[in-house]
């Protein structure tokens, strides 16, 4: 090939090609336990996290409620991808051997925020969020009237693989995905470029701005027990029953089931299965599986083993 400016937009078209079929092929999960976050500064403040609005009987005047000032504060964070190709690969009509490394790239900005939010579940028995508590917590404070305060828990005892119960089916999500800039795909190949110049390759690259941060801890239940019809149903009912400041009723509907890769055959056993095994003196009985169908599964290497 002729290297000439019309030669080299038609191979950075190809490559942007290439990009845009991984990325649009991809299979990403963020978007189903987090809010999505259109961010306009290099970082933005979440002060009405803690808020969960719910219709009172209108007795008298109404009732004013202030935006608790949490302070939660998502900073945005910079990622990006580079692929440099030889200009011998372009004069010589090589470069379609980079095709697959582009989709990939294409796929890997598209999946980034999964990386960013389902990671975030793994940390929260160690993190903290809007109310100074791990996300996952023992002793989150709730006010039941005036300054009296209760602790409740949204965490399960244990040793093992961590599991998480999400309700998603409401505008707030137990996450939040802050996007800044969109993966943007774009190239360094003119003959004035210094790595055209003194390395004789050009340079291909993927660029986004976002961060993810928790939102809602009322809406998850993580877990280190057992992944078991026991441990699945106490943790249903600690969520069924939650209640918000003033001792109201959040009305959570867990929905959502995300493990990892080692716990992919317990979630599935658990909730997509109509019968499940339990032992009646000893012997191995077959039962109706009441949780069959109460949650998605979603497998995400993400949140660990």
């Amino acid at each position: 090939m002729l290297i000439t400016n019309d030669n080299l937009a038609g191979v950075f078209q190809g490559f942007r090609t290439s990009f845009n079929k991984g990325f649009e092929g991809a299979k990403s999960h963020y978007a189903d336990v987090a809010m999505i976050a259109t961010s306009s500064a290099e970082d933005e403040t979440y002060a009405w996290l803690g808020q969960f609005p719910k219709l009172r009987e209108w007795v008298g005047e109404r009732i004013v409620r202030n935006l608790m000032a949490h302070g939660y504060k998502i900073v945005n964070r910079k990622f990006e991808e580079t692929i440099a190709v030889g200009r011998p690969k372009i004069e010589d009509d090589r470069y379609g051997i980079f095709d697959p490394m582009f989709r990939e790239m294409g796929k890997a900005a598209a999946e980034y925020p999964d990386e960013l939010v389902f990671s975030l579940l793994g940390m929260g028995f160690s993190e903290e969020c809007y109310d100074g508590q791990y996300f996952f917590d023992v002793d989150h404070p709730v006010r039941l009237d005036g300054e009296q305060t209760v602790s409740v828990s949204n965490v399960q005892a244990g040793a093992g693989a961590p599991w998480f119960l999400l309700d998603c089916s409401r505008a707030f999500k137990p996450l939040v995905f802050q996007e800044r800039i969109k993966p943007v795909f774009t190239a360094l190949d003119k003959e004035s470029d210094h790595n055209v110049f003194w390395q004789d390759e050009y340079i291909y690259g993927c660029r986004a701005r976002g961060a993810a941060g928790f939102g809602f801890w009322q809406l998850a239940f993580g877990s280190k027990a057992e992944l078991n019809a026991e441990n699945y149903e106490a943790a249903r009912a600690a969520m069924l029953n939650m209640k918000g400041d003033g001792g109201r009723l959040l009305g959570i509907k867990p929905d959502t089931l995300v493990v990892g890769p080692g716990l992919e055959g317990a979630a599935m056993r658990l909730v997509n299965n109509g019968t499940r095994i339990v032992t009646v003196d000893g012997t191995p009985v077959p039962v109706t599986n009441e949780w069959a169908g109460t949650a998605k599964p979603i497998v995400t290497a993400w949140v660990g083993a």
